[in-house]
């Protein structure tokens, strides 16, 4: 209880906190002509409050709003949470032959790839499967709607990237083509991975000459079309420079078109034969399982999610935060159902709920889609403070904690504050969007003392890192300086 009072507490004094922003955050702010009431920070020593100013201001987070969900994630879910892939039937087995449909059972499976679908069906096979003499049905019903990124808005010009992927219960291999793009001086080769039945991938773009490192500048949205036979072709647009050439990944291909395709590619080459079509549907009751496959454990998954600001693994939580209740015994299973209740509604009231559970204020917080990819989502730095306090006292702190990137050596802060005595040390959560820059985690002080520091920038001069020098002057300054107290800042 004394926890969850101070908790309240510093939120409550940040309110009227306006002080004078630190020396050297002040200063870059004034170079990049970013307005002090674009800024608002919090730095936390205990209960002791170091720095604030514009704490309590509602501010687009950008990707620090992944520490909600994975905190939450973590204490509701538990650190033995598996997402689950099943292969299930109720159809007899003869001579070789499943009479009957073969239901795929999504259950928020983080690691649900092409690989894992192929150890699958080959334990099917290994079973004594030749041939499925049915349908095959995609059970993506755990999550409400069952295809969230149907009605998902595009978020930017460029939905084909992975960033931008919309999770389902049953996304298999994030829905991506790795696609190998090389050129000569006038032919262009293209090589598509995994294999897909029925799906080749060609190209109309003009080779021209430049440098190949900015062969990303003449990328245009790719297409997909249709063809006779059912036959379906991948369309690369845009430029490509001579004599280069460069990977990437795209999602293109509807989902289950995807999915059929795979199914069908890797059953023929494990010799299996299929008579029936691939379908949305419901897996039906009384089935057995055939075949599983389980994700890594939740602590892992979050070093995804947060190190390495993992989009679309931060909804998928998300979703399943909607979806699922977990037994510390008996594990994951799905929530008793509510058919007003959408699986983002039912995850925006648990996070409620746990911010209420820890006696924190949760006005003004805004959740979408619990990644911080959205221009929606709103915290204020004092609410994100509170909530890294609460996780440095949770039984699974350890687990969060090793998610965060560590300074100058992993994830989204490998290459910065190389020089600071924050590297190494301090643990931060970084956020980006256009017009925003964000931080948030653990910086030890120069006493080696742990602070809770968090910063966010909303401008629109925050690009070309003048926006991001500004932070990491933040947490270098807690790190060289020891941050001494402004006791205003500690009235009561």
């Amino acid at each position: 209880m004394l926890r969850r009072i101070a908790i309240a507490a510093l939120c409550a004094c940040s309110a009227a906190a306006h002080a004078e922003l630190p020396e050297p955050v002040a200063r870059l702010l004034r170079a990049a002509n970013i307005p002090d009431q674009a800024i608002g920070l919090i730095v936390t020593r205990g209960d002791t409050v170091l720095a604030a100013h514009g704490a309590e201001r509602s501010m687009q987070p950008a990707s620090t709003m992944k520490l909600v969900t994975t905190m939450v994630g973590l204490e509701q879910l538990g650190p033995i949470f598996h997402g689950r892939t099943e292969l299930r039937s109720a159809a007899e087995l003869v001579d070789g032959v499943l009479r009957g449909d073969l239901a795929l059972r999504g259950g928020a499976d983080a690691d649900f790839d092409a690989d894992a679908l192929t150890h699958m069906l080959q334990a099917l096979r290994n079973a004594g499967v030749k041939k499925i003499q049915g349908d095959l049905i995609l059970d993506r019903q755990l999550f409400r709607p069952a295809r969230p990124d149907l009605a998902a808005p595009q978020f930017d010009e460029t939905p084909e990237f992975r960033y931008n992927v919309v999770p389902d219960a049953l996304l298999l291999n994030t829905n991506m083509l790795n696609i190998d793009i090389a050129s000569t001086g006038k032919k262009l080769s293209l090589l598509m991975m995994p294999p897909l039945e029925g799906v080749a991938v060609a190209a109309d773009m003009k080779l021209i000459d430049g440098p190949c490192s900015k062969w990303e500048d003449g990328w245009r949205t790719p297409e997909y079309v249709r063809g006779a036979g059912g036959k379906l072709t991948v369309l690369l647009h845009g430029t490509f420079p001579k004599n280069c050439a460069k990977s990437t990944s795209i999602s293109v291909l509807d989902r289950q078109d995807y999915a059929d395709r795979l199914f069908r590619s890797i059953w023929r080459g494990l010799g299996g034969a299929f008579s029936g079509v691939v379908r949305d549907g419901e897996t039906p009751p009384d089935t057995r399982q055939l075949a599983e496959h389980v994700s890594r454990a939740l602590p892992d998954v979050l070093r995804d999610i947060n190190k390495w600001s993992d989009n679309t693994q931060a909804r998928l939580l998300y979703l399943s935060l909607g979806s699922l209740e977990t037994d510390a015994m008996l594990g994951s299973h799905p929530l008793p159902p509510a058919p007003t209740d959408d699986s983002a509604t039912r995850a925006r009231q648990v996070v409620h709920q746990w911010f209420a559970r820890h006696q924190m204020d949760d006005q003004d917080l805004v959740l979408e889609n619990g990644s911080g990819l959205s221009r929606v989502e709103r915290i204020r730095p004092a609410q994100m403070a509170g909530l890294l306090r609460a996780a440095s006292a949770s039984p699974w702190a350890p687990e969060f904690l090793s998610s965060l990137p560590i300074v100058a050596l992993d994830g989204t802060m490998r290459r910065r504050l190389r020089d600071s005595p924050a590297a190494a040390r301090a643990r931060i959560k970084t956020g980006s969007l256009k017009n925003v820059v964000a931080v948030a985690g653990y910086v030890p002080d120069a006493n080696g003392q742990q602070c809770v520091v968090v910063g966010f920038i909303n401008h629109e001069l925050v690009g070309h890192g003048a926006g991001r020098a500004v932070l990491d002057a933040l947490i270098d300054w807690v790190a060289t300086s020891g941050a001494a107290v402004n006791p205003a800042l500690n009235e009561r």
